[in-house]
């Protein structure tokens, strides 16, 4: 059987309508026969009335002229040329990495396989993954030859929530396939709706490992420059004073310290180290890059509490009001957050928290609509979301008692401003 050839009658099914899924239906909603399927009712429902809560298509870009369907019926997804998989890959309380989302997408799109069909995977794995993992499901489930009956692609996701310039057509897509045949026909399709172009790997593997990396360089390199906020704060040193002329070099890398959220950057890594693992290699740098990063937003509370205690205002039941709990700035995600870290040390201590975050909708109890005047014995600016920029130092200080401190973990406004940041 021949694999199938991309056409304008193709006809596509993406599986997953968060930050990933959803703009590729979009893109390819306007080029070729699309379905976006998600298991969320709700999140269905929404997207029906042309409203994302992610934030990441408008209103226009919903009646914009498509051949795009939402659907959480299973039964939609018959009858289609390419699967498209988007789930999410986190890891478990022990750093293991959790594949049961793309195992679970995957069986499902195997109940529907026909051959000739392709599917592809953008959710971020280990080198490996797709082809040992996810393969043998689509061959067991449907009773089809893998590189014989259908084939797979991977071309892994670039998305980078709450950023408007940077957005899925002029990002460059990595692409590969199972075989250069099938690699041939991924590549195709993505040139398809990607102004940025595309980049073909040569084999599944190497696009795996491409995506992998990204984010585990990103964060050895945070990690680096916490490791050196930590340090110059015991030397009394001002860090984004040094980070300023180190950077008057044309090669330096300019990386701030901060905390390392969300579900891609603070959990890759942890994929990468699982494989070295299995393959008898420990990734020391890998992994004190990760504990680094996975501790700062303990470190932050502790400077916080340091700073109360120097301004003699008393820690136990103490109103602390956190500024923001998604995992970046404008973004509605909290998934992941390393803001919680914050939260729970300083609970620790019988400190009573609010946390005012106007693009999180979220059901904790914690999150208020906006912070009281005059009423809170420490403010931590812990995402530099607009609002908070908006504000200003002096619309923040509105919130805190004449007697506080005020903490800036991402260094929106100058250090002499606030009492204490990174």
């Amino acid at each position: 059987m021949s694999i199938h050839k991309l056409s304008k009658d193709s006809r596509i099914a993406v599986i997953g309508l968060g930050y990933v899924g959803l703009p590729l239906a979009h893109a390819f909603g306007k080029l070729y026969d699309t379905i976006g399927f998600d298991i969320n009712e709700r999140r269905v429902t929404e997207l029906k009335r042309g409203i994302d809560s992610n934030k990441e298509l408008t209103a226009e870009q919903f009646q914009e002229s498509l051949t795009l369907e939402f659907s959480d019926e299973e039964n939609c997804l018959q009858n289609y040329d390419i699967y498209i998989i988007t789930a999410p890959t986190p890891v478990d309380g022990q750093h293991q990495p959790n594949l049961e989302p793309v195992k679970k997408a995957t069986r499902l799109v195997a109940s529907y396989l026909e051959k000739g069909n392709i599917v592809i995977f953008e959710s971020t794995v280990y080198p490996g993954a797709t082809e040992e993992e996810c393969a043998p499901l689509l061959c067991e489930i449907s009773g089809l030859s893998f590189n014989t009956d259908f084939h797979v692609g991977y071309s892994p996701e670039r998305i980078n929530p709450g950023d408007s310039d940077h957005s899925l057509s002029t990002i460059v897509k990595v692409t590969s396939g199972s075989t250069p045949e099938a690699g041939q026909i991924v590549d195709e399709l993505y040139k398809s709706i990607i102004r940025a172009g595309t980049y073909l790997t040569s084999s599944i593997k190497v696009a795996e490992a491409a995506k992998v990396i990204e984010n585990t360089q990103r964060d050895l390199n945070i990690a680096l420059v916490n490791e050196l906020a930590i340090l110059f704060d015991k030397l009394g040193i001002d860090t984004q004073e040094v980070l300023q002329a180190a950077g008057s070099k044309w090669n330096f890398l300019p990386f701030s310290p901060g905390l390392v959220g969300g579900h891609c950057i603070g959990v890759d890594p942890y994929y990468l180290a699982y494989k070295a693992q299995q393959v008898g290699y420990h990734p020391d740098i890998i992994l004190t890059g990760r504990r680094i990063n996975d501790g700062m937003g303990s470190y932050v509370a502790e400077r916080v509490v340091k700073l109360m205690l120097s301004k003699r205002i008393h820690i136990i039941d103490s109103r602390v009001l956190i500024m923001g709990l998604a995992f970046k700035e404008n973004c509605s995600d909290s998934r992941n957050s390393r803001v919680v870290d914050i939260i729970d040390t300083l609970q620790s201590y019988h400190s009573h928290i609010d946390v005012y975050d106007p693009w999180v909708d979220d059901e904790s109890e914690l999150l208020i609509s906006e912070p009281e005047e005059n009423s809170y014995d420490a403010v931590v600016i812990a995402v530099a979301h607009d609002q908070f920029k908006e504000l200003g130092i002096a619309g923040i200080r509105k919130f805190a008692k004449d007697k506080s401190a005020i903490f800036d973990v991402k260094h929106i406004f100058n250090s002499k401003e606030v009492d204490g940041s990174l």
